[in-house]
């Protein structure tokens, strides 16, 4: 299915089985509904399901300028309301669950479920590759070579962007949650892996404590992907949560 959104063509799976609430999946960084289908899958035939290509991944083309995260939240807000959906519960990985924050803080849900999701800028000592990208940069004589240079020291989800997409990735990094998380009081299920190197296990620990009613699954030995390595674990999980509503 495809519906325009902010002036942005918008990718969607949508199964109406007229149950009292939504699940909507949201996928990570540079992924797109397929990477979010098999947690969603068991679930299609049970209860009403929204899966979306986010702008800039899978069928939905990029934006059509650089987007907030509160502009990816606004999108969803738009197109649950003209498919007339109520009572969210929003199952975000990664990048999808920072995006269910931001709308949990903006707009109406249920209750949320984050896989291994982003929340707070990570202040880091710049590497060697990045004083050495800085001095490209300041320097007039060298400055031809800060794109070749950029290309080089960013992260792979940096270097496989477009120019826009590097923007929005950029945004996205920079925007802390911290202070308001505690605004959240809805039910969040937090399932991390304790060895997940995209976002660490710590900070899975620190977001149950900042979040006034969350609740933390732990997968030993699992990755930034925990939810797929444990999957059928999973899905029993996120079931229970639901419980009876």
């Amino acid at each position: 299915m495809e519906m325009v959104v902010k002036d942005s063509k918008i990718n969607f799976d949508y199964y109406d089985n007229k149950s009292n609430f939504c699940l909507v999946f949201l996928h990570g960084w540079g992924q797109n509904i397929a990477m979010i289908e098999p947690l969603a899958k068991p679930f299609l035939k049970k209860y009403s399901c929204l899966l979306i290509d986010l702008p800039g991944f899978g069928k939905s083309p990029e934006p059509p300028f650089a987007w907030t995260l509160n502009d990816y939240a606004e999108m969803i807000n738009i197109l649950v309301k003209k498919l007339k959906l109520k009572d969210l519960i929003i199952v975000g990985h990664s990048f999808g669950g920072k995006v269910a924050l931001v709308y949990a803080l903006n707009y109406e849900a249920k209750k949320l479920i984050l896989l291994a999701s982003p929340y707070t800028k990570k202040i880091k000592k710049p590497t060697l590759k990045m004083r050495f990208y800085k001095f490209v940069k300041n320097t007039p004589g060298l400055k031809v070579f800060e794109n070749f240079v950029k290309n080089k020291v960013g992260s792979v989800d940096y270097r496989n962007a477009s120019p826009l997409m590097r923007n929005i990735l950029v945004k996205h990094i920079n925007q802390d949650l911290v202070d308001d998380l505690p605004n959240i009081k809805i039910p969040v299920l937090l399932v991390w892996g304790t060895n997940d190197n995209a976002v660490s296990y710590e900070d899975a620990k620190k977001l149950e404590k900042i979040l006034p009613n969350a609740g933390l699954v732990t997968y030993e030995g699992a990755t930034h992907y925990a939810y797929l390595e444990r999957l059928h674990q999973t899905v029993m999980i996120i079931n229970s949560f639901i419980g009876s509503d």
